[in-house]
């Protein structure tokens, strides 16, 4: 368990976090709309309202261990319950982790920044200082959905802010509010555009059940089945709903709840598409 949670990448986002709703609320929201208005209170309470999610699912993704690997693990290749079993792409052995000294369940991979076996490793975060992995992938994934969704909202009252300005022409606002409102559309315009790449990627592999790293060894893996003539599948994609069910709990009503459980199992092992038609070939992968 890592002792240390806040960084550097972490006082920046938190600090980010705090100057963009200042001025979202207190300065944008109070010109344009008056806090004392019942519109720009409702707006108020409903930034709030997505600003407060964020920082919950961003603490949950800090402090939660993101899966570790147990001491005496070890695979039962005569389980009557698995199908597949992954492997080295060199010497079809099962892989072994030289430096945790343990061998590796499926899905799992040693990140070096961590300096152990994650499970179901995706990647190593620096603006989370922690792996995205078995336990916090879903309050990752729903951080991500949140803040894209308040800095929209943001960005909406920004320009909405703006063009009631140009509209009427008027120079009431001090320097000081206007720096502060350039400087806070320097920061979302930018920051909006990136969250929403990189929420529609996580959407991508949500929907077919697989990490980061296996996007990437999927890619060979279908280069070497095209050359074979085969059709490549990823073993772990076993249909829409039963991959977000993986991942953000059986409960639809609490998916998009941080504190509710996301995940299914212990990490240390997985169905695949092969348990559903009894196939016993290996899978391979690094």
């Amino acid at each position: 368990m890592r002792k240390r949670f806040i960084s550097l990448p972490v006082l920046v986002v938190l600090l980010a976090t705090g100057f963009v709703y200042y001025t979202t609320v207190f300065i944008v929201t109070e010109q344009w709309l008056s806090l004392s208005s019942a519109s720009g209170l409702l707006n108020a309470i409903i930034f709030t309202g997505l600003t407060l999610m964020s920082l919950v699912c961003y603490t949950l993704a800090i402090v939660k261990d993101p899966g570790q690997v147990p001491p005496s693990y070890m695979r039962d290749l005569e389980d009557p319950n698995v199908s597949m079993h992954e492997v080295k792409r060199k010497g079809g052995d099962l892989r072994y982790c030289q430096k945790c000294g343990h061998y590796k369940p499926p899905r799992a991979h040693h990140c070096r920044v961590c300096k152990r076996c994650v499970l179901r490793m995706d990647h190593h975060c620096v603006w989370i200082n922690n792996c995205v992995g078995h336990e916090n992938y879903k309050a990752f994934f729903l951080f991500v959905l949140y803040v894209v969704i308040a800095c929209i909202y943001a960005l909406v009252l920004l320009v909405g802010f703006a063009v009631e300005e140009l509209r009427e022409d008027e120079h009431q606002s001090g320097n000081i509010f206007k720096t502060y409102y350039i400087v806070c559309a320097s920061i979302l315009i930018p920051l909006t555009l990136a969250l929403v790449v990189l929420l529609v990627w996580h959407m991508y592999l949500l929907s077919h059940n697989k990490t980061t790293i296996e996007y990437h060894e999927g890619v060979r893996a279908m280069w070497l089945d095209e050359k074979a003539g085969r059709v490549y599948r990823h073993p772990y994609d076993l249909g829409l709903y039963t991959n977000l069910v993986s991942v953000l709990g059986p409960n639809q009503a609490k998916w998009i709840c941080p504190t509710a459980l996301g995940y299914i199992g212990s990490g240390l092992r997985f169905p695949t598409y092969h348990d559903n038609i009894s196939c016993g070939q290996l899978g391979s992968v690094k």
